[in-house]
């Protein structure tokens, strides 16, 4: 049994045949999908997807659509008894990225104590930015921190796990040196699977499907020399605690 821990089911590429990605993953063992949204119509979209027992919402703001944040943060206040998690939140400092930094953190903060005042666990999406957002966890003394994808140092990485966070472990693992490496040195204890559907393909240009999430599985088996079995076994363990959630 495994728990996808980060996807995008509310994706347009998924509209019209949900049912079908469900049910792909459901045959080679996921039985519960933490999907997140990135800003405000979305989060509408997510929340109407509650007919889908085996999938939680999470609630939350990519930090290139900040002009929404009033709107996500009341959305989420409103619907906490609903939702699994806040996120995916955080900071994005590719060069791609118009969006003032400061702006960025300024929010960012917002959404941690908003995590903490809710005791809701927080997504945190930090592309190009992985060193600012930790300073900043640590900085707030964020608790039930999930780096999805994380694309910083190993060594930062290790510095969050002696906080206890998570990290979130994609199938482009199959081409990703750098995710290799943080896998080596992260204990399972602080290791989750994410597909981030439908991105981060194991095939770069594929959509991604969450019954990849078998294949990042498989990676961390062979990086750790340990049974399938056993990935995962601990991280839907990993998962169910940190998510407060029970899959029978």
């Amino acid at each position: 049994m495994m728990i996808d821990v980060h996807c995008h089911l509310t994706d347009s590429v998924f509209q019209d045949r949900l049912s079908q990605i469900i049910n792909e993953a459901k045959n080679v063992g996921v039985q519960a999908f933490i999907s997140s949204s990135l800003g405000f119509k979305d989060s509408i979209k997510l929340l109407e997807l509650s007919d889908y027992k085996t999938i939680y919402p999470s609630i939350g703001l990519m930090p290139y659509g900040l002009e929404d944040y009033e709107k996500v943060v009341e959305l989420i206040e409103k619907n906490s008894d609903k939702i699994t998690a806040i996120g995916e939140v955080g900071l994005d400092y590719h060069p791609s990225i118009n969006v003032d930094k400061n702006l960025q953190e300024k929010i960012f903060v917002e959404f941690i104590e908003l995590a903490r005042r809710l005791s809701l666990p927080l997504i945190v999406h930090s592309r190009s930015a992985g060193k600012y957002a930790l300073q900043i966890l640590f900085k707030h003394n964020a608790e039930e921190t999930i780096m999805h994808a994380f694309d910083g140092s190993a060594s930062h990485a290790e510095e969050a796990v002696k906080k206890g966070y998570y990290f979130s472990i994609p199938p482009s693992i199959a081409r990703s040196q750098q995710k290799q490496k943080i896998v080596k040195r992260i204990p399972l204890e602080n290791l989750l699977l994410e597909s981030d559907a439908p991105a981060l393909s194991p095939i770069p240009g594929e959509i991604n499907k969450p019954s990849n999430i078998k294949i990042s599985a498989e990676w961390i088996s062979r990086l750790k020399s340990i049974s399938i079995d056993k990935v995962e076994e601990k991280t839907t363990e990993n998962a169910q605690s940190i998510f407060k959630i029970k899959i029978i």
